[in-house]
């Protein structure tokens, strides 16, 4: 661990403290604005001197919960984890408020004080984080404080690290070595650069390895003091929390298929209603000037209609704004086409950047994504979901590998992270990666970060086609 890490993560407890009672004090301050006061007078006595004497010691009370919340860590978590995490922790202190007002009556005579210190606490101290966060990997930048990388495996994904952490040094990671595999030879290497103070942390990203070799370079590793880091490809393991059961004795650890389990799927199936319904009303006005163009082209109706997979490989009737000419899915099959127009995806998919199938109000919808419009209504009767894998053709879907075919346990969505990593400019493999890693670490955060930056994908044409 970096000297400027445990500074900063122990620089936190102060700054919490005080952000706090800054906070209290601002919301003190709310209450005797005009704004307030002209809804509701102030009947309370209460000073700010007599305020800061209870807040000063109830702000320790709040810095012990934000610990046992584990706001603490060192362990560097998403930012949204962690505003999620200090809304619980001051909720939680409010509660303990409560629960004192509740046998003092002089505590707080003010509910809305106590509100405001809610708002304004998480406000503040989410700000705050932030900002120390922006600190961090602005020195991370700079190079002070980085964390020096050796990478082992000259595999697609040890390229795809090392150049990851190349493109965004603010992360606070720095290749310093990659070598193809570990050896002898290696480990000296190793050893030279941790006495150069230039090897911090060992990323094995080499999934072919046997589990002898993987052994030895966890124990070198760790009587090196280095961390491990290893990078799984997509189908060796499974990212998903595992939960560990107790049978005579003999640990055995089961590995969950998905979050979207259980509650899981009943949060999805709500948001998928509300934001569908939504999404229906609002665009109606754009449906009727869709289907009035489309029918003035005259080329086969408004709807393009197919069959299509949806969840756990069960077919539905498919359909969107039509955006080819009417033997656009003949064409597709047709050897002299094939030959003269090509397919630009790698695996089972059929994809054209420049589709001469494709018709002049065709190419508009497509490039704004109008065309996918209907999609809603097929969200909201239960066929799709808003965020998901993209639904494919049966004899697509045929030619998937055993392990692809997990992306067929949920249902098919609108947009996903393949959609907003990159859309049509990915090839299949790393599509169904990004399909799989949604699967296995969904979230309803995650689904609202995708829902947000679908717009912004559209918007810059990230590999639309």
């Amino acid at each position: 661990m970096k000297r400027i890490d445990l500074f900063f993560t122990a620089a936190l407890v102060p700054l919490d403290y005080l952000t706090l009672i800054l906070a209290a004090i601002a919301a003190f301050s709310l209450r005797f604005i005009p704004m307030f006061t002209n809804i509701r007078p102030v009947t309370f006595d209460l000073t700010l001197a007599g305020y800061l004497q209870t807040i000063v010691p109830l702000a320790i009370v709040w810095i012990v919960i934000f610990a046992l919340s584990g706001l603490y860590a060192i362990k560097t978590r998403r930012l949204a984890t962690e505003a999620t995490r200090i809304i619980v922790a001051v909720s939680a202190g409010i509660a303990v408020v409560l629960g004192i007002a509740f046998f003092s009556r002089e505590l707080f005579e003010s509910r809305f004080i106590l509100l405001a210190i809610w708002a304004v606490a998480s406000l503040f101290l989410i700000i705050e984080r932030l900002t120390i966060r922006m600190i961090q990997r602005t020195l991370y930048s700079k190079g002070i404080g980085a964390k020096y990388v050796v990478i082992l495996g000259k595999t697609k994904s040890g390229h795809e690290l090392r150049e990851f952490f190349t493109r965004f040094p603010r992360l606070g990671f720095h290749v310093s070595q990659q070598f193809g595999s570990f050896s002898e030879e290696t480990k000296q290497r190793i050893l030279e650069l941790r006495k150069k103070n230039k090897a911090d942390i060992l990323c094995l990203a080499d999934p072919h390895i046997n589990h002898e070799q993987l052994e030895d370079i966890k124990s070198f590793a760790d009587i090196e003091h280095l961390t491990f880091l290893y990078s799984a490809e997509l189908f060796p393991g499974s990212a998903v929390q595992p939960i560990i059961h107790t049978f005579a004795g003999i640990p055995v650890i089961e590995i969950p298929k998905t979050p979207l389990d259980g509650w899981g799927a009943i949060y999805k199936r709500l948001f998928d209603i509300v934001v569908s319904f939504f999404l229906i009303v609002f665009s109606l006005p754009i449906q009727v000037i869709v289907a009035a163009a489309l029918l003035i082209e005259r080329q086969g109706g408004i709807l393009f209609h197919q069959k299509r997979m949806g969840q756990n490989e069960k077919p539905f009737q498919y359909f969107k704004f039509r955006s080819m000419v009417k033997n656009a899915v003949a064409l597709r099959s047709d050897p002299a086409f094939i030959k003269k127009f090509g397919n630009e995806r790698k695996g089972p998919l059929f994809k054209l950047k420049d589709d001469p199938r494709v018709t002049p109000v065709g190419r508009i919808l497509r490039k704004l994504s109008l065309d996918e419009i209907p999609e809603f209504y097929l969200v909201f009767f239960g066929r799709m979901s808003i965020i998901g894998p993209r639904p494919h053709l049966p004899e697509e879907v045929a030619n998937y590998k055993p392990a692809q075919r997990r992306v067929l346990t949920i249902k098919p969505g609108i947009t996903g992270i393949a959609q907003i990593s990159g859309r049509a400019n990915l090839d299949f493999n790393d599509e169904v990666r990004l399909d799989m890693y949604y699967i296995e670490n969904w979230s309803p955060w995650m689904d609202l970060v995708v829902l947000v930056k679908t717009p912004l994908a559209v918007f810059f044409r990230t590999g639309a086609y």
